[in-house]
């Protein structure tokens, strides 16, 4: 790899963070009306004057974007979908507040002078090319979305490493595993655990998944979270992208990465190291511990969030994971080998398929079978430019729809 494991985003890049320790941190925020986006909005507050909120961005709903910027007076609000240009405008005339929309008016919110950390919260690839823009412009990227690094890990890492920019993630699964790396030496690091819930299908027998509903799917038994996310955390395919995820973040195979079912999620993820020891973070479930972490790293604050009793979660159980029922993880690893543009296809026909399930046009286990069969019709570029990757991203999406319609 290019990199030199997970220090090369998390250490040296980050020596400066003493001075840090007396300064505010000020944020631009990508995808802040979503399930993530409204949780570092209520850290933001939690934390009081160690932060403040100077960019704001959203896909389409201005509604809540609007209101955001009049509670957070940001310098800046962009709205993805450029037909929500003019409603954006209209519904802040007279705030100070600049207004942009579209690729450019996210990237603009990334860029933005006036921020030193930028959260990508954004669902799906719409958070890629941001990314880009904020590492570009030096900007610290606390980073909540999978697929930045799935499509783009090579490019996104590299680019980091050259501008010297710290990638902490948010995940509350990686945000653990870069908690039990502190202070370890990258040469020890033997294996990475990712846990899993099982989400609500974890007992429900192969044959009756066929009859799944959105409804139960998003019924997860732990998290509160995003529908995609949650339907992806139903088959596995979360984990799944997790795996390729971690790859990145920590400078370690695929291969070198687990999934064990832990259905209690206190157990956020664990790092085995050379001697055989095993370091785990455990925690509520609970997305605004790994923000605030994010954003605030290396300090720690107490800011009235709930706190995990021990002997309330006195049973923490373990379990291997069935492939047969969570495919998902088989196509994770098939896509790591693969490398260059298959893990962008494989998480681009994923959101596809997801939002496929979602309106009622594929069934639970159609998900996962959509999404390998787009990988089986897809020929891999190696070392992809953005350009490739952003090419394999929409033909994934057209190959997926067109497979769905039985074309």
């Amino acid at each position: 790899m290019a990199r030199d494991s997970w220090l090369a985003i998390g250490d040296e890049s980050l020596a400066t963070s003493h001075e840090q320790r007396a300064t505010m941190r000020r944020l631009s925020i990508l995808g802040s009306t979503g399930s993530i986006g409204q949780q570092v909005l209520d850290v933001a507050e939690r934390l009081g004057d160690r932060v403040r909120v100077v960019g704001l961005a959203a896909h389409r709903n201005v509604e809540l974007l609007a209101e955001q910027v009049r509670r957070f007076r940001p310098g800046i609000a962009a709205v993805g979908d450029p037909s929500q240009a003019e409603r954006l405008r209209a519904l802040l005339e007279g705030v100070a507040c600049k207004t942009a929309a579209g690729r450019d008016g996210l990237n603009e919110v990334a860029a933005w002078p006036e921020a030193d950390i930028l959260v990508v919260s954004l669902a799906g690839s719409p958070g890629l090319e941001p990314t880009l823009a904020g590492i570009e412009a030096g900007k610290r990227i606390a980073l909540a979305s999978k697929e930045v690094l799935v499509m783009a890990g090579e490019i996104v890492t590299e680019a980091a490493e050259e501008r010297g920019v710290p990638i902490l993630p948010i995940d509350s699964e990686h945000s653990a595993i870069f908690q039990c790396l502190q202070g370890e030496r990258r040469e020890d690091i033997e294996r990475i655990i990712l846990t899993a819930s099982g989400g609500p299908f974890r007992a429900t027998p192969l044959d009756d998944q066929a009859r799944m509903t959105p409804e139960q799917a998003l019924a997860h038994p732990t998290w509160q979270m995003g529908k995609k996310i949650t339907v992806d955390s139903a088959n596995l395919m979360n984990k799944a992208l997790e795996i390729i995820e971690a790859h990145w973040l920590f400078g370690v195979p695929a291969s070198g990465v687990q999934v064990v079912i832990h259905p209690q999620s206190i157990v956020h993820s664990m790092v085995m190291l050379a001697d055989g020891s095993v370091i785990a973070q455990l925690g509520l479930p609970d997305m605004r511990l790994p923000i605030q972490y994010a954003l605030m790293y290396p300090e720690r604050f107490d800011t009235n969030l709930p706190k995990l009793d021990i002997m309330e979660k006195a049973r923490l159980t373990f379990e291997a994971p069935d492939y047969e029922r969570f495919p998902a993880l088989g196509l994770a690893y098939q896509a790591a080998e693969a490398g260059g543009t298959m893990p962008a296809v494989l998480s681009a026909a994923d959101e596809v398929a997801a939002d496929l399930f979602l309106s009622g046009n594929l069934s639970f286990p159609g998900i996962v079978e959509l999404v390998g069969r787009a990988m089986s019709a897809h020929e891999p570029a190696a070392h992809p430019d953005l350009h490739e990757i952003l090419k394999a991203d929409r033909w994934a999406r057209e190959t997926a729809r067109r497979l769905a319609k039985g074309e």
